[in-house]
């Protein structure tokens, strides 16, 4: 671990799909470069089988809020109620502390 390790924050995203592409391959897509341009975004980890799992890292609550509220992310935030997710739930968690290990 990093000596001067700086808190930072993840939001969680967890989701069942419904069925059919109905473009969401092209949204996702777009959402994750332009979070990617997002001041205070660190990185991001996803994983989809029946469950979807996306983590995204951000330098601050605040730069959260901002990505929230950003034009072209309410539009997939109503498009995701309306066509392409069944169930989801958002969990925003402080990481104080993290570890890892490569072989």
């Amino acid at each position: 671990m990093n000596k001067t390790f700086k808190p930072y924050y993840a939001v969680i995203f967890t989701s069942t799909r419904t069925e059919g592409e109905n473009g969401y391959s092209e949204m996702s897509e777009l959402m994750e470069t332009l979070a990617k341009k997002q001041e205070g975004f660190i990185s991001m980890d996803s994983a989809r089988s029946d469950l979807g799992i996306t983590v995204s890292y951000w330098e601050s609550l605040e730069a959260i809020k901002n990505w929230k509220q950003h034009t072209d992310h309410i539009v997939a935030q109503k498009k995701g109620i309306q066509e392409w997710y069944r169930w989801y739930h958002v969990r925003i968690c402080k990481v104080e502390r993290e570890y890892d290990f490569n072989k």
